[in-house]
């Protein structure tokens, strides 16, 4: 009896991706999941009382949905000023930045965690050219807010108005001093939604509600106010289910994506990432690249290649979580920065599992810092958690952070870098198949790789699979396609061949080398 077929795996749309990417930015903001989601539907809330068009309102719900895409960008400078990056971003929602409280809320984050020399050192560069060196900062967000809408696909209009999101509506903003009508309705409509979410959030529609009118005619437009004011209960009424409202909002929900435009995303989210920290700049491709290099080497088919290949690309999404005061510390972390750090790859999973048809690339994504001896994190895995796409990414990642810097150590060779790499295996940490596999695409002298542990053959490894699921001979040759004898004798040799006696023996030497994802 052959097992059921499986349903097609759905294709994710280009709302689930920016969705998620959402999400990304909200870590990276200090803001819990889904901030950036419900700015999105009170946006589109405000822009329908606004009388907006729809080409209008389209380009406001995009602008809501990503205006802080570009904060990653520039935190490696953030924190040499201010220290913990999303501290300081999570912060500044509460702070009109202008006049007297903006420059209170510099003093009193400038510098921030360091001793009080090197604090009063930093403020005083700072100082010196407070403007200068914001705008300095907010020109970097704004440009990498461009090219990155530019590589998500999104219109020419919502890059335009990205440039506008630290301007004020009383001209006392950056990078322009652009002010009034000047600045797209789409953006003024944004920056109130994005603000009172927070507002709401923390201190209900009444404190939203002061906040909206306390910078009417400064930061924000007093007749985008007036709209919000009029029916600021019903604006921020919770969309309940905020990843679904906000998606039902999206002009293209429900396109799904090929396979080409799906890659280009998953690249540019990559991309996204890297540009966080200096050091990782094109790390996330050198990964892909190895990992699907390896993939292939090990005989997986076009579909496993794909699949290791995509996970490489995205691995790194949930670092934009951790501070940079972590990722940029150049001595021995502390008990509770490390917690951080073991917590990314977790976070990359939280991101990408909402995605309809990512599950498995999130899955093996999540899984590039676990370790066959269950020493590794978030989770601990064993080795029978851990497949083999899962085990060629925890190499390919290994060997790529091996060769680049880091702020607390020089590049590795590569030489040096593969003789770390076969420590590891000998640790217990890394498999030897997978580390064969990963050298051999980085260019070393090749061993023998293969996939296939205990001398199996393609066709053996397809029998221990089955065996493993549960299934009997005779359920095996109709799978195969084979005779009942066949059948027998295929299993008969698989035993002999990895030291089995029965139907648990050989389930347990499967999941031990990866060869079946547990359930």
């Amino acid at each position: 009896m052959a097992p059921p077929a499986q349903p097609p795996v759905r294709t994710p749309s280009r709302a689930e991706l920016l969705a998620a990417l959402s999400i990304a930015i909200d870590l990276g903001l200090g803001q819990p999941a889904e901030h950036m989601l419900r700015s999105a539907v009170i946006a589109t809330r405000i822009a329908d009382r606004l009388g907006l068009d729809r080409a209008e309102r389209d380009c406001t719900y995009y602008t809501a949905l990503i205006m802080w895409i570009g904060c990653h960008a520039d935190s490696h400078e953030y924190a040499r000023w201010f220290g913990d990056d999303i501290a300081v971003r999570r912060d500044s929602y509460l702070v009109d930045w202008s006049g007297l409280p903006y420059l209170r809320f510099l003093m009193a984050n400038t510098g921030r965690g360091q001793p009080v020399l090197r604090r009063l050192s930093v403020l005083a560069t700072l100082l010196a050219d407070a403007r200068g060196q914001i705008a300095e900062l907010i020109h970097s967000h704004c440009s990498s807010a461009g090219i990155l809408a530019d590589r998500l696909g999104l219109s020419a209009d919502v890059q335009t108005v990205l440039g506008y999101t630290f301007e004020r509506f009383d001209g006392g903003g950056l990078p322009g001093g652009v002010g009034g009508d000047a600045i797209p309705i789409p953006m003024r409509v944004a920056q109130l939604a994005d603000t009172a979410e927070v507002h709401h959030r923390t201190f209900g529609v009444e404190g939203a509600v002061a906040m909206a009118r306390s910078r009417s005619g400064g930061q924000f437009d007093p007749r985008v106010v007036d709209a919000f004011l009029a029916d600021a209960d019903a604006i921020l009424e919770p969309p309940g289910d905020a990843w679904s409202a906000a998606l039902r909002e999206d002009p293209h929900y429900g396109t799904g994506l090929a396979d080409g435009e799906l890659d280009e995303l998953l690249v540019a989210l990559g991309d996204f990432v890297d540009l966080k920290c200096p050091f990782t700049l094109g790390h996330s491709r050198a990964v892909a690249e190895l990992a699907a290099g390896a993939a292939a080497l090990m005989g997986m088919d076009a579909g496993g290649v794909d699949l290791v290949r995509r996970a490489g690309h995205v691995h790194d999404v949930g670092r934009i979580g951790v501070s940079n005061q972590v990722w940029s510390k150049p001595s021995t972390l502390t008990t509770g920065e490390m917690e951080r750090v073991r917590l990314h790859p977790y976070l990359t999973v939280r991101i990408l599992s909402q995605v309809g048809g990512l599950d498995a690339v999130a899955r093996v994504a999540g899984n590039h810092h676990e370790c066959l001896d269950g020493s590794g994190y978030p989770r601990g895995l064993p080795a029978a958690a851990l497949s083999v796409p899962d085990r060629v990414l925890a190499a390919a990642v290994a060997y790529r952070s091996a060769v680049e810097p880091r702020p607390y150590r020089v590049a590795l060779s590569p030489a040096a870098a593969a003789t770390r790499l076969r420590d590891r295996v000998r640790e217990g940490h890394l498999d030897e198949l997978a580390v064969d596999a990963v050298l051999s695409a980085a260019g070393h002298a090749a061993r023998r790789v293969s996939a296939r542990p205990g001398g199996l053959t393609p066709r053996e490894i397809e029998v221990l699979c089955l065996v493993a699921r549960g299934a009997s001979n005779k359920e095996i040759a109709a799978t195969l396609g084979i005779s009942g004898k066949t059948a027998r004798n295929h299993v008969e040799r698989t035993y002999a061949k990895i030291g089995a006696t029965n139907r648990i023996g050989a389930s347990m030497f499967a999941l031990g080398h990866g060869l079946i994802t547990p359930a």
